[in-house]
C-alpha cells in the first residue's frame, strides 16, 4: 500500500506535487489556477505540469499529459493527471465506475440543518452565467446529484463540513450546499455575502483514495490545506 500524507515535492515551477510515478501525477491545486485552458487565455495548470515534467526529465519535444478530472477555478486541492496513454483510459474508467473515493472539506457560515445528511437534487446548468441551480424534483435538462455531508468541526464563526460525492456534476457541492442555506465561504456566485481576499472559495479537495490502475497499489493522498487562519483552525 502506498500512503502519502501531506507530502509536497518542491520545484521551480511552484507546483505542489503530492504524488508521482511513471504513470500518474497528483498535485495540490492553488486557488485561481484553471485545470485546462479556457476562453480567458490564462495559463492552465496542465501546461504548468507539462513544463514541470519536461524540466525534471529533460524531455525533448512535446510532453504527454492527460487531464482526468477538473476542479473549479476558485477551489483548491487534489487534481490527478495521467502521464501515459496507458494510464489515462484506466483512470477515466475508475471515475466512471466510482472506484475513486474523493473527500472534500468546505467551510460554511451557517450551521446545516442536520449533523450529517444525504442531499439529493436535480441540477440544471445555465451556460450563460456558468451556474447550476438545484431543484428538489427533476426538471427538463437537469441531472441528478447526490452528496453526503457531515459537520466535522464547529469553528468560532464557521462550520467545517466533510463532503463525499456520489455524482460529479457542475458546481455540485457549491449549488447543493447553497440550497440548504450553507453557502461556502467566499462563494459570491452561490450566495455568500463577501469574497475571500484571494478570490478563492473555501472548498478544498482534501483526500483521494483509489487502486493504482497499473501497479494495483492502494493510493491515499491528503492535500495540505491553504495557508489561512480559518483553515489552520480546522486542524487544531
Amino acid at each position: 500500500m502506498s500512503r502519502l500524507s501531506e507530502k509536497i515535492v518542491s520545484n521551480k515551477n511552484n507546483l505542489q506535487v503530492l504524488y508521482e510515478d511513471n504513470h500518474i501525477l497528483i498535485v495540490n491545486k492553488r486557488a485561481g489556477d484553471i485545470v485546462q485552458g479556457d476562453k480567458t487565455g490564462d495559463k492552465p495548470l496542465s501546461d504548468i505540469v507539462k513544463e514541470y515534467i519536461k524540466d525534471k526529465y529533460n524531455k525533448p519535444g512535446n510532453v504527454y499529459l492527460g487531464t482526468v478530472h477538473r476542479l473549479d477555478r476558485p477551489t483548491t486541492g487534489l487534481v490527478i493527471f495521467a502521464k501515459t496513454s496507458k494510464a489515462l483510459p484506466r483512470l477515466n474508467k475508475l471515475f466512471v465506475s466510482k472506484d475513486i473515493s474523493k473527500t472534500y472539506w468546505a467551510i460554511v457560515k451557517n450551521e446545516p440543518p442536520k449533523i450529517e445528511d444525504t442531499l439529493v437534487h436535480w441540477l440544471k446548468k445555465n451556460p450563460k452565467n456558468n451556474k447550476s441551480t438545484a431543484y428538489i424534483k427533476e426538471v427538463p435538462e437537469s441531472k441528478k446529484a447526490i452528496l453526503h455531508y457531515k459537520i466535522k468541526k464547529a469553528l468560532d464563526n464557521y462550520f467545517l463540513l466533510e463532503v463525499n460525492l456520489e455524482t460529479g456534476r457542475h458546481h455540485q457541492i457549491r449549488s447543493q450546499l447553497s440550497s440548504i442555506g450553507c453557502s461556502i465561504k467566499g462563494d459570491l456566485k452561490y450566495g455568500f455575502d463577501r469574497s475571500n481576499k484571494d478570490a478563492s472559495i473555501s472548498l478544498h479537495a482534501r483526500q483521494i483514495q483509489f487502486i493504482h490502475p497499473v501497479s494495483k497499489e492502494e493510493i491515499h493522498i491528503i492535500a495540505p490545506l491553504p495557508k489561512d487562519a480559518i483553515w489552520d483552525a480546522c486542524t487544531e
